[in-house]
């Protein structure tokens, strides 16, 4: 589509935030705090030791840890010494992590010891048995055969590898002119990081993307209007590309203060939006209703919020979309995947409250959408369902490693077939529906999992619901919806139907109703539906 903007490279984010915002602040984490100077000047320290324990140019360095500062360093580190960032998801456990390391041929593996109750360290060391009595970092590893060291952030050193200590006094071995020779290695073309998806739908996949996703994020803040006066509250975990893109790199690229948490929590957040006069804030449904309802148990001072991001569109979403806007703070619509980056489509600030409940963001500059029928090729008319399409300089440079993964969702012409049900409004504006995966095919009937989802959740004694499909010999599948219960409330098949009977078509209605106390979610707040529709079956057993 060529060039038609200045190409920034990512690892040179922080010293430009410096120039330009000095002894602002850029960060608070647990009562510490960093001016743009000093989180410029600890960014250095660290990838002079990435230099110093031999991260080579290229290189692959996986990334196993909450949100914590460090997490932020190593991010512009990393790409400054010209490594390439493979953030990993902090709910794996051995055998995940250890397909997604391997798979992505990471010669570096970083990692904190623990997070609460979760034991990283036991992990690495089940994934690692024969390296105690090697060189820290030159490691040789039977299952990882890229792999050739391992830093860990924890109290103590560990046998075979290295740990936070090490990688500073490596630095003190590297001086600037090395690092700044590394720095201008760097092109903005390069693969700065491979992002696995999700898991919503099965194995992750390692989404290549180069330096350019700082144009969409630039181009994010100018229709968001956001500056330096900002506060954004960082609480999604930065592995995923909301996190990162919408809260870490929003935020170094307009000078606004990073107000950083672990993990999303629903009452800390309201407090530090309250204690440090946050403007801005982010989250699915999820995370807006656990915020609603801990509002209504203790109300927070929420006055200095300017706005939420909040992708929205799905009828199931619609109603906690609704109420958002009374009771926490304004919020703005998008839509996004690991494959086009985060919020290809966004809305506007001055966007009516219908367009930002009801839809999915208008498309940002440089992107282009179709609507089409999956199955014969016709793009469909404004209003009508089909496969979103979406070609664009921000679109993945791959599957790392799965050239025919790639070759089957990008054709001849650019365009990325998403797999991702959607329309496209008269006023310009997407509406994301659902996974195809998802929708359901009931009868020769198309069943809308979202449709039902939004109609149940009318039923107060249901506070979550998620419909998945079960096979049956007759209809293909039918409706079955998993329901957490509200609070002290009770919920049977009976109530459902009785719900339904009537008012929606027969065959939307669910055939069966699973009670359950949760749902197996990913980090940033989406409900695994795969690993439902597997406990339907364990529960109702295989149709014959």
């Amino acid at each position: 589509m060529g060039d038609w903007f200045e190409k920034l490279k990512f690892g040179d984010l922080p010293a430009l935030a410096r120039q330009r915002y000095g002894e602002r602040e850029a960060l608070s984490f647990e009562g510490r705090r960093w001016s743009y100077a000093e989180f410029d000047a600890e960014v250095d320290r660290v990838a002079r030791g990435l230099i110093g324990i031999g991260v080579e140019h290229g290189e692959h360095v996986a990334l196993w840890m909450v949100n914590r500062p460090e997490w932020l360093f190593l991010m512009y580190a990393t790409a400054k010494v010209g490594a390439v960032l493979v953030p990993l998801n902090t709910r794996y456990r051995t055998a995940d992590v250890a397909y997604t390391v391997k798979q992505s041929d990471s010669a570096t593996w970083i990692s904190m010891a623990r997070s609460g109750p979760v034991d990283y360290l036991a992990m690495l060391r089940e994934n690692l048995p024969e390296i105690g009595d090697q060189p820290a970092r030159s490691l040789t590893c039977t299952q990882f055969p890229k792999l050739r060291r391992v830093v860990l952030l924890g109290d103590a050193p560990e046998p075979g590898m290295l740990d936070w200590a090490d990688l500073a006094e490596a630095a003190e071995a590297v001086s600037q002119d090395q690092l700044d020779a590394r720095a201008a290695a760097v092109d903005a073309d390069d693969v700065l990081l491979i992002g696995y998806t999700s898991g919503t739908t099965g194995h992750p996949k390692g989404v290549m993307h180069s330096h350019v996703i700082i144009r969409n994020v630039i181009d994010r803040i100018n229709r968001f209007g956001v500056s330096f006066e900002d506060a954004v509250i960082n609480n999604l975990p930065m592995f995923h590309l909301y996190g990162y893109s919408e809260s870490a790199m929003l935020a170094i690229l307009s000078g606004a203060r990073q107000i950083l948490m672990e993990s999303f929590d629903a009452a800390e957040t309201l407090r530090l939006v309250e204690a440090e006069r946050a403007t801005i804030l982010h989250g699915f449904d999820t995370h807006y209703k656990d915020m609603l309802d801990c509002q209504a148990r203790d109300a927070r001072d929420l006055s200095s919020l300017r706005f939420g991001t909040f992708p929205a569109g799905m009828l199931n979403s619609t109603a906690i979309a609704r109420r958002s806007q009374d009771e926490l703070t304004p919020t703005v619509s998008g839509w996004g995947m690991s494959e086009t980056w985060a919020f290809a489509a966004c809305s506007f600030a001055n966007a009516t409250e219908e367009q930002r409940i009801e839809a999915s963001g208008y498309p940002m500059p440089g992107f282009e959408f179709r609507v089409i029928d999956p199955e014969t090729g016709r793009q469909m008319p404004p209003g009508e369902q089909g496969e979103i399409l979406v070609r664009s300089y921000q679109i993945m440079k791959g599957y790392y490693n799965k050239p025919e993964e790639t070759a089957s969702v990008i054709d001849a012409d650019g365009w990325l077939h998403t797999g991702d049900t959607g329309l496209l409004r008269t006023d310009g504006h997407l509406r994301f529906i659902g996974r195809f995966k998802d929708i359901l095919k009931v009868g020769g009937e198309n069943v809308s999992p979202a449709e039902v989802e939004a109609f149940l959740m009318a039923l107060p004694e249901v506070d979550q619901v998620a419909v998945v499909g079960y096979p049956d010999a007759r209809l293909a599948e039918v409706p079955v919806a998993f329901i957490v219960a509200a609070d002290g409330a009770a919920v049977d098949f009976d109530a459902v139907a009785r719900h339904c009977k009537g008012n929606i078509a027969s065959y939307k209605i669910p055939r069966y109703v699973l009670c359950v106390a949760e749902f197996p979610m990913t980090p940033t707040g989406k409900v695994q539906k795969h690993k439902l529709r597997a406990r339907a079956i364990d529960a109702l057993g295989k149709p014959d």
